[in-house]
């Protein structure tokens, strides 16, 4: 069989703008080629579209002596190296992620030094067949990127549907159904393409005699490929030399690794806790506070974030406010008699930002009740303080909304207790020494959104007029202890503020 010459640099030339592909994978495999990197696809064929237009990960097989020149061309295209938490790690698969701009998304790339297949939570075996392999790539022949050989691409399929396709691998249960469906589509496309001949001679080479004739049977064959027992078995038995750790410590590992798992998913759908359970920052994580008034956005934009990062990197938000965030347990049983303390007391002093508000100072009975609340505010904010920089030591990126500070009293996140007169002394010093936490403890980005007067009180119609020109005239004073502080217009369309927030945080990862 006729290959293409191992690399061509023309390859790229005819992919415009216009194209669906992303243009940092353009300019990265363009590299690649200019620069003769030994490399392929080593994936599905039928899906390696998906990897190009950042809609799934991108899985490159670089040759060992490529490798370092390979992480150059990623990291000077802008993209960055991601670790595993040590439950996911492979020391032969480095994941790299690069924000594409122009679409806004997070490229997911992994680099393998070596072809390993495996379960999904364990990636035990390791196949000798690199060399071989990518000497007989060939170019994509609508798509700029290098491709397995269709032949190797078979031979591959049924080693991986062997090793891969096991219900007692818990991720594999769980999409059952659809992973056995894609590898069935995968089976059928190849045995259209592939020449019998040609298949037969190449598992000779690769798997010997007597596996060859089985792996062409299960390519052309009836059988579904998970319940092709008994080669299995045979496959197993031929790559034992080549695993990295032996059945009863791969089932153990398997183990710890299902439990983290499991684990890890119930953090990040309801706990929230500052724990690494995937992928951490590179060079540990950081803090991200986004600030300013009630009605500029800030809710829509930390969760717009926390979902585009969490995509690929352990990202937990943290409500730093008292209105219709997640309020921790110390908070959440004054929030549940807020209403009927409200229908108490009606009309609210001055001083107050939402609702009726007279021009009397605080009585002796809001006195009392806001001291309860701005106390157990104070504890709330020392505990989330604490778990945002513990979370961000692990490796973490923290989006907060809001975030306290003791730059300006009575709002803004500030102190409330200066507002009251009649305060203990030791009280006013319990809280503020949970706000001096904050000036220590600065974020390490703040976003602030900046929004017009009329703008909010069109969005926050029960809030105060006087207050929200109070507080939007006081946000470009505080500075967060010296803090990087990029102020953003929130005015503009969403997409533009949110494309303008991925830019500054992507910059600080």
């Amino acid at each position: 069989m006729k290959h293409d010459a191992p690399h061509k640099t023309d390859v790229i030339s005819r992919w415009g703008a216009e194209s669906a592909i992303l243009p940092l994978i353009l300019m990265v495999l363009n590299d690649f080629h200019q620069q003769n990197i030994s490399y392929c696809y080593w994936k599905s064929s039928k899906r390696v579209h998906r990897g190009l237009t950042g809609e799934g990960d991108l899985d490159l097989l670089v040759a060992k002596q490529d490798h370092h020149r390979a992480q150059a061309i990623l990291l000077q295209r802008g993209l960055k190296l991601f670790p595993c938490v040590a439950f996911r790690d492979h020391p032969s698969i480095l994941s790299f992620l690069g924000y594409d701009e122009p679409s806004g998304r997070l490229v997911h790339l992994h680099l393998h030094s070596r072809l390993v297949a495996g379960n999904s939570l364990l990636k035990n075996y390791c196949l000798p067949w690199q060399e071989a392999i990518l000497a007989r790539t060939i170019v994509h022949p609508m798509l700029p990127i290098r491709m397995l050989d269709p032949v190797d691409e078979a031979l591959l399929l049924i080693v991986r549907s062997c090793l891969e396709l096991r219900r007692s691998d818990p991720v594999m249960l769980r999409n059952w159904r659809a992973e056995t469906h894609k590898f069935a589509l995968d089976r059928m496309e190849l045995a259209a393409r592939d020449d019998r001949v040609t298949l037969s001679s190449r598992a000779a080479e690769l798997l010997g005699n007597d596996l060859a004739e089985m792996v062409v049977a299960a390519i052309y064959g009836k059988p579904a490929l998970q319940d092709q027992r008994r080669l299995r078995r045979r496959i197993k038995r031929h790559f034992r030399p080549h695993r990295a750790y032996n059945a009863f410590e791969a089932g153990l590992r398997s183990l710890g690794r299902a439990v983290h798992l499991v684990g890890g998913s119930l953090n990040k759908r309801f706990l929230w806790a500052p724990r690494p359970w995937s992928r951490r920052a590179p060079g540990g994580g950081h803090v991200v506070a986004v600030v300013g008034v009630d009605g500029c956005g800030k809710s829509t934009v930390v969760a717009t974030i926390r979902e585009w990062l969490s995509q690929e990197v352990d990202a937990v938000p943290i409500y730093f406010g008292t209105g219709a965030g997640r309020p921790s347990f110390v908070l959440w049983p004054f929030k549940l008699v807020v209403p009927l303390i409200t229908l108490l007391v009606r009309t609210k002093p001055k001083g107050a930002s939402h609702g009726k508000i007279s021009d009397r100072p605080p009585g002796p009975l809001y006195s009392m009740l806001l001291m309860i609340w701005a106390t157990a505010v104070a504890i709330e904010k020392r505990i989330k303080l604490s778990a945002a920089h513990r979370g961000a030591n692990r490796g973490l990126v923290v989006i907060t909304d809001r975030y306290p500070q003791n730059e300006i009293d009575g709002f803004n996140e500030g102190p409330l207790m200066p507002r009251l007169t009649g305060v203990p002394p030791w009280l006013r010093r319990f809280e503020a020494t949970a706000y001096s936490l904050a000036h220590r403890l600065p974020p390490d980005l703040v976003i602030k959104l900046i929004v017009p007067p009329e703008t909010c009180a069109k969005r926050e119609p029960d809030m105060d007029p006087a207050v929200i020109t109070n507080r939007i005239e006081a946000i470009p004073q505080l500075a967060f202890s010296g803090a990087h502080v990029v102020s953003i217009d929130a005015q503009q369309p969403l997409a533009e503020v949110i494309r303008a927030v991925k830019q500054e945080v992507w910059r600080i990862l």
